[in-house]
């Protein structure tokens, strides 16, 4: 724990730094910040000018090396998006598997600084049947370093974020004997409980920082340059796309059409909505690594990076760096900083519990010496 009362952490696998943004937001301290792309670290590094970071290869970053980064500062959690999916200790499976390795050097890091909490996010398939044998190994091996560990799906629209993003998180503890996942604040089903999710047209209203600034926002940079494209989504409304051949007639001129053999295509459908225009009253549909997904309500263009950004649920002053096409990865393949915030704030209930534990089983154990000592008082009194 720091000097001011935070909880430390570190994020492995943290690309540009969307779950320890949403942590800090809690109230943790990122120490350590972990991965192995350059423009993602570069984001990182510019958003988190307190912590450490490490750019390369995890299997070289050895244990002396995560010592001197910490530079003595004790850590509370490890936190982190390894892959999972090809690790299993049972049955068939590679285990010269990247997927393998990195999910053990994961739990290496995780044995060398002995947090008293982990998380760890992954896709939602995790949860199929079909992965049981790798869900078992991965609570066997925090399990094997004292870890109590739960998982859930969590909905990110479901934590105030305007996107719907589902992701695995696997919260362990070493010191609680319950894990408490976050309850969720938003809900469009039980109005009357829970807040209303907030919306596509809630986030693009601000996008300028504390000082009037707009960062990663150029307009020009969003205009769509084919001919045909630009004469397409003028015709697509708020909220529709073309993903079915009902959609294409109703939108579309013969011109436009997109010279899809309907008859012939799998499920007579596309495998994803193209020109889909978001709803500003509604929340997202996922946002991908590219700016090609998505476009804008109402505008005859992309998204900018900060729109995606914010729907993501970033801060404003969140600033992206490298080139467009990395700027977009590191946006859609981070943990939206809302859903990581309410993370944070399970952490710090956890740990208040476990304080209290202790100071109660104190007291026990000062009650308990008293009267061992009262008793043994009374029996030099008596002999």
């Amino acid at each position: 724990m720091s000097r001011n009362g935070k909880l430390r952490f570190i994020d492995v696998f943290s690309g540009a730094g969307g779950l320890s943004c949403g942590l800090e937001l809690a109230g943790l301290e990122c120490a350590l910040g972990v991965d192995f792309n350059q423009h993602a670290i570069n984001t990182f590094e510019k958003n988190h000018k307190h912590a450490k970071s490490y750019c390369g290869d995890i299997t070289k970053l050895t244990n002396k090396e995560i010592t001197k980064l910490l530079d003595g500062k004790d850590i509370n959690l490890v936190v982190g998006g390894p892959p999972c999916q090809g690790f299993s200790t049972v049955g068939p499976g590679n285990p010269e598997d990247d997927r393998n390795r990195l999910f053990l050097e994961f739990v290496r890091i995780v044995k060398h600084t002995q947090p008293e909490f982990v998380i760890v996010e992954n896709v939602t398939g995790l949860l199929a049947k079909k992965n049981e044998k790798t869900l078992r190994a991965i609570f066997k091996k925090f399990g094997d370093l004292g870890y109590n560990m739960d998982v859930q799906v969590m909905s990110a629209e479901q934590y105030g974020v305007p996107e719907k993003r589902r992701r695995t998180i696997f919260i362990g503890s070493r010191v609680n004997e319950k894990i408490i996942f976050p309850k969720k604040t938003h809900d469009t089903i039980m109005a009357k409980t829970y807040r209303a999710p907030v919306t596509v047209g809630d986030a693009l209203k601000d996008l300028a920082d504390k000082n009037g600034n707009f960062h990663n926002h150029d307009i020009e940079q969003c205009q769509i340059k084919s001919k045909i494209d630009l004469k397409r989504i003028q015709r697509i409304p708020e909220g529709h796309g073309i993903r079915y051949e009902k959609d294409e007639k109703k939108f579309l001129t013969k011109s436009l059409k997109l010279g899809v053999d309907w008859k012939t295509i799998r499920e007579g459908r596309l495998r994803q909505t193209k020109y889909q225009r978001l709803d500003r009253k509604s929340v997202s549909p996922t946002i991908m690594t590219h700016r090609h997904s998505y476009y804008h309500p109402v505008e005859n263009r992309y998204l900018t990076q900060r729109e995606a950004a914010k729907i993501q649920s970033f801060p404003n002053d969140f600033i992206f760096t490298g080139p467009l096409s990395a700027q977009w990865r590191q946006i859609g393949n981070a943990v939206p900083p809302l859903l990581a915030k309410s993370l944070g704030l399970s952490i710090k209930k956890m740990y208040s519990e476990y304080q209290k534990s202790k100071d109660k089983n104190l007291a026990k154990k000062k009650v308990e010496r008293k009267i061992i000592e009262n008793i043994r008082g009374q029996a030099f009194f008596y002999r």
